[in-house]
């Protein structure tokens, strides 16, 4: 995969912090929201945040482990493809960094902003 310049490396150390909070906010969203499932046992319950976090956990990995330059461009992809980057922080990159992000995403399935 394509590195991303420095100034877009820096930027992405920027606006990493912001994702992973709002990253964060939404998983413990879902999980009260999932402790309080009306109609549904305990058990039901437990079942239902175990499956959320399972899910968010993957989600989390792929946007914000292993950050290294040769792996910027996949960690901003997946913050993308999450959701958790904003259409402002995304405005802070390169050009360049755009251009690839418009051939690269349609490939992926866009949740869209959080």
């Amino acid at each position: 995969m394509v590195e991303i310049g420095e100034a877009d490396w820096k930027v992405l150390k920027q606006v990493k912090t912001a994702a992973l909070e709002r990253a964060c906010a939404t998983a413990l969203q879902e999980i009260r929201a999932a402790s309080e499932a009306p109609g549904k046992t305990d058990h039901e319950r437990y079942l239902g945040i175990w499956g959320l976090l399972r899910q968010r956990d993957g989600e989390l990995a792929a946007a914000f482990d292993d950050y290294r330059r040769s792996t910027a461009l996949a960690r901003l992809i997946s913050l993308r493809q999450g959701g958790f980057l904003t259409d402002e922080g995304l405005s802070r990159f390169s050009a360049k960094t755009h251009e690839v992000l418009e051939r690269v995403l349609p490939a992926f399935q866009y949740r869209g902003k959080r």
